[in-house]
């Protein structure tokens, strides 16, 4: 398993060995231990999410409040994906910066990101699936967003692709308007959070 820390701080992208032979293909896109040696605790599961994408759909800016916050790992089943990680925690080093990993079912990457960190994706083709774990359940009062399409983040949505939101993407807040609201978590109060989980 190959593993790089990405531009955004507490997220990371995870590369499988693959296995192929003449039935198929075998890959183990989660390996706790290289987790582990990369975040420095395990993953605690509460829930795993599976979704199917229209190309050109867009789910997200996400994320939940720390603590307890969600820990998610993510990876493409079948299809492609764009997966963009964004930095909300006011007071982090890298607030508001961003990082972007192709997911797809040919090199079955997956990324991690801590809680606190804001995450979407958009589908690169039809009937994309996108897989994650999680480490907290659905918690409706405690999950917020960001538009997607917030100029301030120039998130790299290709182009060529009209962008297929919610309406619950489409009416969320700006960076700018989530951190006036007090909507954003704190990056010592994630920081304090990830020490709990690697005692």
């Amino acid at each position: 398993m190959k593993v790089r820390e990405l531009a955004v701080r507490d997220a990371y992208e995870f590369t499988p060995q693959q296995f192929p032979d003449h039935r198929g293909l075998f890959v183990a896109p989660f390996q706790e231990t290289a987790l582990v040696e990369a975040v420095g605790h395990r993953l605690r599961l509460a829930q795993t999410n599976h979704s199917v994408s229209r190309r050109g759909t867009i789910r997200g800016v996400h994320f939940a409040d720390t603590p307890p916050g969600q820990a998610k790992y993510v990876y493409c089943p079948s299809g492609a994906l764009l997966d963009v990680i964004v930095d909300l925690r006011v007071g982090s080093p890298t607030f508001g910066r961003w990082d972007a990993v192709r997911l797809d079912s040919v090199e079955f990457r997956a990324v991690y990101l801590a809680e606190g960190l804001g995450h979407a994706f958009v589908a690169l083709e039809e009937n994309t699936a996108m897989a994650y774990l999680c480490s907290t359940g659905y918690n409706p009062g405690g999950e917020h967003g960001i538009t997607p399409l917030d100029p301030e983040l120039g998130l790299p949505w290709p182009a060529d692709l009209p962008p297929i939101l919610s309406e619950k993407d489409t009416a969320a807040p700006t960076l700018a308007q989530a951190r006036e609201a007090g909507l954003l978590p704190g990056y010592e109060a994630c920081q304090a959070h990830y020490a709990t989980l690697r005692e």
